[in-house]
């Protein structure tokens, strides 16, 4: 009798012995591209030719354009504002300079 590898595995899952782990694998939380870019990022307020509303603007990303998109959609989500990403940069609406750092950091990019 040749029992299959998945089969018995079914098997032992079924029974009880392996637990059963419904949790998808673990994905980086960036999905910004293969690799963290090296060079910091440059987190920094600004208030000019905005009709004195304040941005918070990272400069200094070296990915390509989809990858800048990526970052600057998971940034624009954790932190529940508007921005744009355009010509290497990403625009957050207000003065989110710390919070920007702090996401930054936790997904893995060097930023001051």
């Amino acid at each position: 009798m040749n029992i299959d590898w998945k089969d018995a595995l079914g098997a032992l899952k079924d029974s009880g012995a392996i637990p059963v782990d419904n949790t998808p694998d673990p994905v980086e939380e960036n999905n910004t591209g293969s690799s963290i870019q090296k060079t910091p990022l440059k987190v920094v307020i600004d208030r000019k030719g905005r009709k004195g509303k304040t941005a918070t603007i990272i400069e200094g990303f070296t990915g390509s354009d989809d990858q800048l998109e990526d970052l600057a959609k998971v940034l624009k989500q954790k932190l529940g504002t508007g921005g744009s990403a355009r010509g290497g940069e990403i625009l957050i609406q207000g003065d989110r300079k710390n919070d920007v750092i702090n996401i930054l950091r936790s997904l893995g990019y060097k930023a001051n």
